[in-house]
């Protein structure tokens, strides 16, 4: 990991991420997030994993997260500020490996913006409330919307729904 980050600092000079601080971390959201968490808090809350994945928009290896193939009826939430984010009935297998969803409970929940990192140009999702980086979304879902909301299982929490508790 001490290797990583410096290499990671590197590639968003060289491939012109905007680096802007939102409280103490990267984000690239335009307008600041409702909730905030000092440093601390967070690293006394979150696993290393999830600090990196979602307060220096890291990535979780492919198939690696606990719920890249979890079929349990529930909401997906926020691991940093426990926001619902996604249900159950929009998660399907996109044999990415992340888990996988075609639409967010509400639109305004996850804020979508341009990533130019790692000399390619994507959507980053992001936590609307707390500004938590939570994946990409990609042009080729399922319909209705075609959208495919990469996620990464590191910043997500899972609450079952109460017929499966």
């Amino acid at each position: 990991m001490i290797v990583f980050r410096p290499l990671v600092e590197v590639l968003h000079r060289v491939f012109g991420r905007e680096q802007r601080e939102v409280s103490y971390r990267y984000t690239g959201m335009s307008e600041s997030p409702t909730k905030t968490f000092s440093e601390a808090e967070l690293r006394a809350k979150l696993t290393d994993e999830q600090f990196h994945v979602t307060q220096e928009a890291g990535t979780e290896r492919a198939f690696t997260g606990c719920y890249w193939d979890n079929k349990a009826n529930g909401t997906y939430s926020c691991i940093v500020c426990d926001t619902p984010l996604f249900e159950s009935d929009t998660k399907y297998e996109s044999g990415s490996g992340w888990p996988s969803f075609w639409k967010p409970i509400s639109d305004d929940l996850v804020k979508n913006h341009e990533d130019r990192s790692l000399g390619m140009v994507r959507i980053e999702a992001t936590c609307a409330t707390c500004g938590a980086h939570l994946g990409h979304v990609f042009p080729d879902g399922p319909a209705p919307t075609g959208d495919r909301f990469c996620m990464n299982s590191a910043s997500l929490n899972f609450q079952p729904s109460d017929e499966e508790s």
